[in-house]
């Protein structure tokens, strides 16, 4: 996302329980713990979460309730980042983790603050247990850039999903000219040839406003999800990264088609500012935001991140359960 990522802090105790955990005699679910634009996988029945912090934080849990705090990805920022974007101190933002024939790729950001002088980066391992002699993290360098003046969008908060046929494609985006869409090469080390650049979701911006600069439409955070049938595209609108005063919200469109056109539930077409409320602050929580979606044991969750009212606003795991309506639209579960 455009806005000054909070690192993952602290060691995690647990995470928000699922609602149906609380029907069962079991103790009351955790506190919130904090963390940043997570996303998670699961391995061997552990669950390893990746968020925005230094090298890449990464944590471990066997019940998604009591974590264990693992080494980051990079121990020291990749070479060609530092080269790429001017100040960056290894404070990576936003990754993405998928797994494909026996490989697990992780997308991250890195960028300078307030600009579109950014990088989505890309690095693969055999296995996420740390404690595997095959685990080695391998940088494969930059996949997609911004440039200031060059570009209307910003390269940063990566989501890969693959089609029907299994090709890859990546989402991206943050402020300007909202969410891009870009098919991969097979390797997903850059995009596929010839290159063809989609805008999949947009909002209003004001047109007075220099290139440069964010501008207004504030939407990020893509992340697409293939559910019955169609692409379900997740955004966050609005403002993340302000603590009390962050009001960023979950928005949803779909597609039968993974390029689109996404449309929202009363037919308003995402790139022309469309988009259905999913979730969204209120007096607990001051924003919710860049979400991801998982499938683990046949029951859909969203994973994001909240501004904790009670913790002074600071950013927080959440894993809620999601359900699905009679159109087939999400629905957090109560």
């Amino acid at each position: 996302m455009y806005f000054l990522r909070f690192t993952c802090l602290l060691a995690l105790a647990g995470l928000l329980g699922g609602r149906a955990a609380q029907a069962q005699t079991t103790p009351a679910a955790p506190a919130p713990i904090p963390a940043h634009d997570p996303v998670m996988m699961r391995q061997d029945g552990t669950y390893y979460m990746f968020c925005t912090g230094p090298g890449i934080a990464v944590w471990s849990s066997k019940d998604r309730r009591s974590w264990t705090r693992e080494k980051p990805v990079f121990a020291t920022a990749p070479a060609w980042a530092v080269q790429a974007v001017p100040g960056f101190k290894n404070h990576i933002w936003a990754p993405d983790i998928s797994f494909h024939n026996g490989v697990y790729s992780l997308f991250y950001s890195v960028s300078a603050f307030g600009k579109n002088t950014s990088c989505i980066g890309l690095a693969t391992n055999k296995t996420l247990n740390p404690n595997s002699p095959d685990y080695k993290w391998v940088d494969h360098g930059r996949v997609v850039q911004s440039v200031p003046g060059r570009d209307m969008w910003n390269a940063i908060d990566p989501n890969l999903i693959r089609d029907e046929a299994g090709t890859p494609w990546l989402s991206f985006g943050s402020f300007w000219d909202g969410i891009k869409l870009v098919k991969l090469r097979p390797d997903l080390t850059a995009p596929a040839q010839p290159e063809q650049w989609r805008t999949v979701a947009r909002r209003p911006r004001d047109p007075k406003l220099n290139d440069s600069l964010p501008g207004d439409g504030a939407i990020e955070a893509p992340f697409i999800f293939r559910k019955n049938g169609f692409y379900y595209l997740f955004t966050s609108f609005d403002y993340c990264c302000r603590g009390p005063q962050s009001t960023y919200k979950i928005m949803v469109g779909r597609s039968k088609s993974i390029t689109g056109p996404y449309v929202d539930r009363a037919g308003v077409a995402l790139d022309q500012g469309g988009g259905t409320q999913v979730l969204a602050g209120d007096k607990n929580w001051y924003g919710l935001g860049h979400n991801s979606v998982y499938t683990f044991d046949n029951s859909d969750y969203l994973v994001f991140h909240g501004y904790d009212a009670a913790d002074k606003g600071h950013a927080k795991l959440r894993l809620e359960k999601l359900g699905w309506d009679a159109a087939g639209w999400p629905v957090v579960q109560p």
